[in-house]
């Protein structure tokens, strides 16, 4: 009977920790998808106005881009969720992770809604330092978690160049 119980306990974990990253991965998708479609995004006649930089890739590129991260993000949210409790670690890091998501949201708003490239650039400065930080707390709770955060790292600091470029080239 205990052989079944410990059976049953641990499809139970697998299901609960299955159902654990995909309601991570809904959460960071979710919020990529909801700023950018309460924020009126890349589409806008604004947008489409502004000089770019050379190096500024095409439209569809950044849909698959987010999609990708905010997974990775996911799977990184998952990781740090399952570990509270267990790791006094873990705590920090999802305060932080809190944190920059909603930097992560804020850009598009400071960005598209409220026009205004010079704004954002200062907060994705701001959320690139919050990103940093929050590798380094997952790090400590699973260098997975923390691993699964760098391509984001790498894409925001791409972004941060991109957006000062915008910035530079459109400056009143």
């Amino acid at each position: 009977m205990s052989v079944q119980n410990s059976a049953h306990e641990d499809e139970r974990f697998s299901l609960r920790s299955l159902a654990d990253f995909l309601g991570a991965i809904a959460l960071c998708n979710g919020v990529g998808i909801s700023s950018g479609l309460l924020s009126g995004g890349a589409g806008s006649d604004w947008y489409r106005a502004l000089e770019k930089p050379s190096f500024n890739p095409p439209g569809w590129v950044f849909g698959p881009a987010w999609t990708v991260l905010y997974t990775l993000m996911g799977g990184s949210l998952a990781i740090l969720w399952r570990a509270r409790g267990k790791n006094e670690a873990a705590n920090p890091a999802l305060v932080l992770f809190g944190v920059q998501l909603a930097l992560n949201a804020l850009w598009s708003f400071l960005f598209f809604r409220w026009k205004s490239p010079g704004w954002a650039l200062v907060e994705i400065c701001v959320l690139f330092v919050a990103i940093v930080l929050t590798i380094r707390a997952a790090w400590r709770v699973s260098p997975v978690a923390g691993g699964l955060l760098i391509p984001y790292l790498a894409w925001v600091g791409f972004a941060t160049v991109l957006n000062g470029s915008i910035w530079w080239l459109n400056r009143e």
